[in-house]
């Protein structure tokens, strides 16, 4: 049975890491052909994931991302929220993910935009 929390936690590791650190999260968290789909972008597989990440990780240079709240799941599906910002700071944006999971990997990422920045 999966763990949901600590896989959405390994998650949220893999979009704060950096370089060669984000890519080893990226290999033992992601399914080979993992899809990631947000309002900002659909991409498909490690590569193109990791450079989605990367992207991100440069428009929003020094914030994090972190859990908040609960982490829910059943049967292979977790969903959960999640805030970007700077810590103790008010979240510049926050979010809603579910993942679909393959054999405790992720094989596919629906995310959702609840707050953006103007």
């Amino acid at each position: 049975m999966t763990d949901f929390t600590a896989l959405a936690e390994r998650y949220v590791a893999a979009w704060n890491a950096t370089g060669t650190g984000r890519r080893a999260l990226i290999d033992e968290l992601f399914t080979e052909s993992a899809g990631y789909t947000d309002p900002l972008g659909a991409v498909t597989g490690r590569d193109d994931i990791e450079k989605f990440f990367a992207t991100a990780s440069e428009q929003f240079a020094g914030l994090r991302f972190t859990l908040h709240g609960p982490v829910d799941g059943h049967h292979d599906i977790a969903r959960f929220t999640w805030h970007l910002g700077a810590e103790g700071a008010e979240p510049l944006v926050i979010g809603f993910d579910v993942l679909v999971v393959e054999d405790d990997r992720v094989a596919q990422v629906h995310g959702f935009l609840d707050k953006v920045p103007g």
